[in-house]
């Protein structure tokens, strides 16, 4: 092999490291695999790396993406707690952590687009070093304060500058604003999230434990939140009243839900109820990572829940949800046509994005409990 005849092939398989088939050399004999779905095509790169939430919420722009660049190579690059959350994705090549070795690695690719979706220092200052010909959302100017990269962008950054425009005007979903940012076209494209055949082989042995009978219907309850913004969760005796409510009707059976942070909050709501009821409560493992909660999840027909990570999920799996918000927007929440959102009325302060209220969580004790259950009972 001659060192100045070396052709690299424009693979998505090809590594440079060792052959793509066994014993196939494709710098001697051309590209073993030579197909539209495997060529590099544009190479593309995805900066979402802040909650798991949002990383999911993003992830209807890959549709759009596809769409405007068939023949492409997509990157995806976010913190380590989010990964799980683009496993299994049909549109992504590659799945990147938060660390210093992907972070190497992509700083010395020459890409042909980048996105950053995120408003953040650090995203904005890597989206800076991406050495890419074209360049959408944020980055950092030279005295460090967040800039939009493009005028696409200049909805979504006047956003977060303007409460009067985030809390009272914006009417646009978050991911509606988000296809706007990277200028592509919005086509109300659902998330890109799959469970696995081993993870749904897993669901369906957890059904069988459980006595899963199709004939009830299963109503999840999402009892909490991260510690980021703790006041995104109703009371515990909230949840018991909502509860007991449901028991009265003999076909609905109750799927607790949530994750480690939840663990303590739930064995109470299950342990206050008697034994008679405790059997149609099914208080599912909270610690067991966030794939298998996803299998839990996909056990309820309908999910209540508050503006967390849980929703996005029940969302991407396609459940009927009943959502109520306090201290976040409703309008940025898209729901695909299966749920129905619930706001405290009258509420001056809703929404605020504030970690501590000032004011006895009215939005949190205003909650209509008698809608959630008719709503919920509608669903059915």
């Amino acid at each position: 092999m001659n060192f100045d005849d070396l052709n690299i092939p424009r693979c998505k398989n090809f590594s440079g490291y060792k052959p793509c088939y066994s014993y196939k050399n494709c710098l001697l004999n051309g590209c073993v695999n030579n197909t539209e779905h495997n060529k590099t095509g544009v190479k593309i790169l995805i900066i979402s790396l802040d909650a798991m939430g949002n990383v999911l919420d993003n992830t209807p722009v890959l549709h759009s993406i596809k769409r405007k660049f068939p023949v492409s190579t997509i990157y995806w690059i976010t913190k380590n707690d989010a990964v799980k959350v683009l496993n299994n994705s049909v549109l992504i090549d590659r799945v990147f952590a938060w660390d210093d070795e992907s972070r190497l690695i992509l700083r010395n690719i020459d890409f042909d687009v980048m996105y950053n979706a995120d408003k953040s220092d650090y995203a904005c200052a890597f989206a800076n070093e991406i050495r890419a010909e074209s360049k959408f959302g944020f980055l950092l100017n030279e005295d460090g304060k967040i800039i939009p990269a493009n005028k696409g962008a200049m909805y979504s950054y006047e956003l977060g500058v303007d409460d009067y425009l985030k809390f009272r005007l914006n009417q646009k979903t978050g991911i509606r604003i988000l296809h706007e940012t990277f200028e592509l076209d919005y086509a109300n494209d659902e998330y890109e999230f799959y469970l696995n055949e081993t993870e749904n082989s897993f669901t369906e042995s957890y059904k069988i434990a459980i006595s899963y009978d199709r004939n009830n219907k299963y109503v999840g309850f999402n009892t909490g939140c991260s510690d980021l913004f703790p006041n995104k969760k109703m009371t515990v005796e909230q949840h018991i009243y909502l509860i007991k409510e449901f028991l009265k009707y003999k076909e609905i059976r109750i799927v607790l839900l949530g994750g480690r942070e939840d663990t303590e909050r739930n064995n109470i709501i299950f342990n206050s109820f008697g034994s008679p009821e405790k059997k149609r409560i099914i208080n599912t493992p909270t610690d067991e990572g966030l794939r298998k909660g996803a299998c839990y999840m996909d056990i309820a027909d309908a999910v209540i829940t508050g503006d967390t990570f849980g929703l996005h999920l029940a969302i991407a799996l396609k459940k009927f949800v009943i959502v109520w918000f306090g201290l976040s927007c409703a309008s940025e929440i898209e729901l695909y046509g299966r749920g129905e959102k619930l706001s405290p009325e009258n509420l001056e302060c809703s929404p605020c994005w504030k970690k501590d209220c000032p004011h006895n969580l009215e939005c949190i004790s205003q909650i209509d409990l008698e809608k959630i259950v008719e709503v919920t009972l509608r669903s059915f």
